[in-house]
C-alpha cells in the first residue's frame, strides 16, 4: 500500500502570499543562510500527519469536512515575525498570527480529536502556536542581522484574509524542494 505525506493547512490568499514573499526578501537582505519557502507553499499549517496509508486519506477527508462544518468562518491577520526557538538561535522564521489566532486554534483542536481516532495523528509535545513558516536556517549560528531584522519588523502587518475553508494536502518531496497538491477541502460555516 502506498503512503502520502500529509498535512492539514490554511491557504491565505495571493494578497497575503505577495506580502510574505515581500517580507522573507527583507529578512533575506540580512545575509544570514536560509532556506526560503516556496511562494506557493506559504501557507499555516494546522495538524502534520506525516506519513499516511493511501486507503486513510479518504476517511481523513471526511473527518476534516465534518470538522470544519461546525466551524464558523473567520478573519485572520498576518503580523509579526520571529523565529523558533528564540531570534537570537533561529532554526524557522516565522511571520504570525494576529486577531483570529484564538479562531485558528480552536479549529486546530477541534480538527485534532477525530484524527486522533483515526489513528493518523500523533498529538504534539509542544503547544500548536499559529504560524506562516517563512524559511529555514541552514547554518548556525545565524548571522546577527536576522536577529536584528526580526526585531526591526516584529511589528510588520500583511493585513486580514478570511478563513473559510481548510485544506488537506499532499506534500511529495523532491530535489527542488516540496511540491504540495490539494486533496480536498473542508468548508466551514456560514456566520
Amino acid at each position: 500500500m502506498s503512503r502520502l505525506r500529509t498535512f492539514i493547512a490554511l491557504d491565505l490568499g495571493q494578497d497575503i502570499r505577495d506580502r510574505l514573499i515581500t517580507l522573507q526578501g527583507k529578512l533575506a537582505e540580512s545575509g544570514a543562510q536560509v532556506k526560503w519557502v516556496e511562494p506557493d507553499n506559504l501557507h499555516i499549517t494546522l495538524l502534520f500527519l506525516g506519513e499516511v496509508d493511501q486507503r486513510d486519506v479518504i476517511d481523513i477527508c471526511r473527518a476534516v469536512s465534518g470538522a470544519t462544518s461546525q466551524v464558523p468562518k473567520f478573519d485572520l491577520s498576518i503580523e509579526g515575525t520571529g523565529a523558533f526557538p528564540t531570534p537570537r538561535h533561529p532554526r524557522i522564521v516565522w511571520a504570525g498570527a494576529g486577531e483570529g489566532a484564538e479562531q485558528v486554534v480552536a479549529l486546530h483542536d477541534a480538527l485534532e480529536k477525530p484524527l486522533l481516532e483515526l489513528g493518523c495523528y500523533r498529538r504534539e509535545e509542544r503547544k500548536y502556536t499559529p504560524h506562516v513558516t517563512l524559511g529555514r536556517v541552514k547554518t548556525e549560528p545565524a548571522s546577527a542581522g536576522l536577529e536584528t531584522s526580526l526585531r526591526k519588523l516584529a511589528t510588520w502587518h500583511a493585513g486580514e484574509t478570511t478563513i473559510d475553508e481548510v485544506l488537506v494536502m499532499s506534500s511529495e518531496l523532491t530535489r527542488e524542494g516540496p511540491v504540495y497538491a490539494v486533496l480536498s477541502r473542508g468548508r466551514l460555516s456560514a456566520r
